[in-house]
């Protein structure tokens, strides 16, 4: 009985700017042309969307996208998925990566960096899938590096502006419920209606109360004011009940730690 051939390694490529991706995604095919592109997303809604239902061997995320940052769909991430940013970060956040062991691309991409990633990537997945998320000191690296984004200093919002038809509303911060990603927009759910703003969760982090807003999954943020109660199901995944709100909202595992003490 001969031996089967290895499967081909699968990846994702995440980027708002079209050309970007065309290039990584020729700059792959003449370094690994066994490689299988099986997703590439314009924003990280979709991105994040896309590796929990295709499960790719590698994530190749750009770090500033509309909808949910890099870092966020990253810190998301619950599968075995390996994630190589492609990035024009800063100075700072590169050294971050290289003492975590995160892979980086810097942009423009260059061949000769890129096949130094696609050799490192090559050796991790001939050792096998780790079956596991990212760990607990990445998951740290991943929020300190989303709080080094935040714009310092400036007090909390303490209104959204959205538009509906003609009427701009100012919904009062206290009134929201949760908001999430959704392709281009962000849902924003008050216990008497729901609006779209444009804003991105990635933004609304830096400017809402991280006492009261806190996230739970890579593309939602709850005000814990209007916490109701906590429920986990047979498998152990933890859900929360919101006043005010039909049905649950799911926490993610990289998440639940901040529900220990209730």
């Amino acid at each position: 009985m001969t031996d089967q051939p290895a499967p081909a390694a699968t990846a994702l490529l995440a980027d708002d700017e079209p050309h970007l991706n065309r290039v990584l995604q020729d700059r792959l095919r003449e370094l690994w042309p066994a490689l299988r592109i099986v997703a590439v997303a314009a924003n990280g809604a979709e991105a994040a969307e896309q590796i929990a239902r295709l499960q790719p061997d590698i994530a190749f995320l750009d770090i500033q996208m509309p909808g949910l940052s890099g870092l966020e769909v990253a810190q998301g991430i619950e599968g075995p998925t390996r994630v190589v940013f492609v990035t024009a970060y800063d100075q700072h956040a590169l050294e971050a990566f290289e003492q975590e062991a995160v892979d980086y691309v810097l942009k423009p991409v260059r061949a000769e960096r890129l096949q130094r990633t696609v050799e490192r990537l090559q050796r991790a997945l001939a050792l096998g899938p780790s079956g596991q998320a990212p760990d607990d000191q990445l998951q740290r690296l991943l929020r300190q590096l989303l709080s080094d984004t935040s714009a310092a200093g400036k007090p909390p919002l303490r209104h959204l502006r959205a538009n509906q038809g003609q009427l701009t509303h100012q919904i009062p911060v206290e009134d929201i419920l949760y908001c999430q990603a959704d392709d281009k927009y962000t849902v924003v759910r008050t216990a008497a209606s729901e609006f779209l703003i444009r804003t991105p969760i990635s933004e609304l982090l830096t400017q809402l109360d991280p006492q009261r807003f806190w996230q739970v999954h890579r593309a939602t943020l709850v005000n814990v004011d209007h916490l109701q109660c906590t429920r986990r199901d047979g498998n152990g995944k933890l859900f929360l009940r919101l006043q005010g709100l039909d049905g649950e909202l799911a926490v993610s595992r990289a998440y639940v730690h901040l529900f220990k003490a209730m």
